[in-house]
């Protein structure tokens, strides 16, 4: 494959309102993202993706821009931000924006232009539709539970809004939209940024009939999401854009955040010869994430989800690779578990990732081990859509306790709580009151202790950064799944014409036996990583491994 920077490259995304706060207003900010940039360079990132830090009334936390060429004030200014990404450069790393492309804020000066009438030159930048009997002009749910439609009383009208309903959704059918956001993309490329995550980017093309979606086995609702994501002509959108934008750029990085995608489709969103994205951040694995039932990992469905993936990219795309990010709860209380098996849980999963083909993303704090918070009261949530979702469950008849413990299972507040610096008060993030609350447990889990104990996660994802940068098979080898029908482990090769890697991971409560006659014989001076002490004897019956334990090794 072609070899490119954002390939080798180790990302880290960081959610700047929780990451670090300099001026104590309890906000993380970008002075404090700039006094971390060490710490940083030592865990041996070299890509960082900052979630959105420009103007917003942050219904969405910043998801929802009223401004795309600014800085939000209680993040900074744009010299703070052009010292930042000085500071970046400086130290041989890389920075990547967040860009929302599906919607604007309501308080954007577009959508206050296309609401003003009916007849003004922006109202066709959004999309307006008449009612229907006396009520929205179809059945769309909003994501965040509701009507996808807002009814404007100045002119008449309905627009949508997919998420919240002070996010409206931008009308790409538009070339004047296309136009605008060229610009921008251009201004920051120009400026010095190295590309973008794009934000919702399967959902900006509608159902041109806007007819009603099909309601989901069970009623009441959710309804599906068909009709507005990975809608035919989504690809068309793409390219108008990247053609007069990102593809001036060659080395620009771009990542899509496309639900709904298939692995089946993968090519066509990265595929080398396209000239579109450089990787796509897929959802398939995550509808494997503990639901609000409660049930826990299914592994052979988890291996089927990221081996179809490497399959389909092999030699012709590339994959972004996660487990954690701000939407979503965090991993080892997911997937792992947090009271026995915690280290152990959060370094297998690591590794069970890290290592396949692609660009491994982490997500701030998921280098510790960070854990769910322990909320005890719907007051304790920030996030729209977490209060949205317990509103709902009210609406349908679950009782105030059953729905605040199912909505704290998976809330995506549990990896926005403050990032964990030391032991002290307010985890060392501020020294005012943040604005949402620290967990319990930073006395125990923070970068600080961590740092000093060498069995701890943040130092095993050293040494697996550290691995990966030692092998180039770890970047552009094939991946070959072994014992896919195996139900507690993940094993795998990385394989080129100068090494073979095998990497074996316990994904379970439960001693599991490794055996494969293809390698009979795993030798203990073979071994180049472990999250637990490794026996020297080796043996042609295979190996135990124990609970959430993980090796990988160099195979002859």
């Amino acid at each position: 494959m072609k070899q490119q920077w954002w390939k080798e490259a180790v990302a880290y995304e960081i959610y700047p309102r929780s990451f670090m706060d300099s001026n104590g207003d309890g906000i993380g900010d970008l002075a404090g993202i700039l006094s971390k940039l060490d710490y940083l360079k030592e865990l041996g990132v070299s890509l960082l993706w900052i979630c959105p830090i420009f103007p917003s009334p942050n219904d969405d936390n910043g998801y929802d821009i009223s401004d795309y060429q600014g800085i939000q004030p209680e993040f900074g200014t744009m010299d703070e931000f052009d010292a930042l990404l000085a500071a970046v450069h400086a130290r041989g790393m890389r920075l990547m924006l967040d860009l929302v492309l599906n919607h604007t804020s309501d308080e954007h000066p577009w959508f206050i232009d296309s609401r003003s009438s009916r007849t003004s030159a922006k109202r066709d930048w959004y999309i307006w539709r008449d009612g229907r009997n006396g009520g929205p002009p179809n059945n769309w749910e909003s994501i965040f539970k509701g009507p996808a439609w807002e009814f404007d009383e100045v002119t008449g009208q309905y627009y949508l809004h997919i998420f919240s309903r002070k996010q409206p959704d931008l009308n790409w059918t538009n070339p004047a939209v296309t136009e605008a956001f060229s610009h921008i993309i251009r201004w920051w490329l120009d400026k010095g940024v190295d590309g973008f995550r794009l934000d919702a980017v399967s959902h900006m093309k509608k159902d041109p009939l806007f007819a009603d979606a099909r309601r989901l086995k069970g009623a009441p609702p959710p309804f599906s999401m068909k009709k507005y994501m990975n809608v035919p002509g989504i690809l068309d959108i793409v390219d108008r854009l990247f053609q007069r934008s990102f593809n001036l750029y060659a080395d620009a990085v771009t990542v899509g955040e496309a639900n709904g995608v298939k692995a089946a489709r993968a090519l066509e969103w990265v595929g080398e010869e396209q000239r579109r994205m450089s990787m796509l951040f897929s959802f398939e694995h995550l509808d494997l994430w503990e639901d609000e039932a409660g049930t826990r990992l299914d592994v052979p469905a988890l291996k089927k989800a990221l081996f179809s993936w490497q399959k389909a990219l092999n030699g012709k795309g590339w994959n972004a690779l996660f487990i954690e990010n701000h939407d979503i709860a965090r991993v080892v209380s997911s997937w792992g578990d947090d009271t026995r098996y915690r280290a152990e849980s959060a370094t297998t999963l690591a590794t069970l990732y890290f290592l396949l083909q692609g660009t491994p993303f982490i997500y701030q704090g998921q280098e510790l081990g960070m854990t769910n918070f322990p909320f005890r009261s719907i007051d304790e949530f920030n996030d729209i859509r977490d209060r949205n979702t317990f509103l709902h469950h009210i609406q349908q008849g679950m009782s105030p306790a059953a729905a605040l413990k199912t909505v704290a299972r998976v809330a995506r507040d549990n990896s926005r709580t403050p990032m964990q610096w030391d032991a002290s008060k307010n985890a060392g993030f501020t020294s005012g009151t943040p604005w949402l609350k620290v967990n319990p447990n930073h006395t125990t889990i923070n970068v600080d202790e961590e740092s000093r104990d060498p069995k701890s996660v943040l130092n095993y994802y050293k040494q697996l950064i550290a691995l990966r940068k030692r092998f180039p098979t770890l970047v552009y080898g094939a991946t070959t799944p072994v014992l896919p029908d195996h139900p507690r482990l993940v094993a795998y090769t990385r394989h080129d014409a100068k090494s073979r890697i095998l990497v074996l991971c316990n994904a379970s409560n439960r001693p599991s036996r490794y055996h494969n006659p293809e390698t009979p014989l795993l030798l203990h001076d073979a071994l180049l990583l472990a999250n637990r002490p490794v026996p020297r004897h080796a043996t042609l019956t295979g190996v135990i491994l124990q609970p959430w334990e993980a090796r990988v090794y160099r195979l002859k």
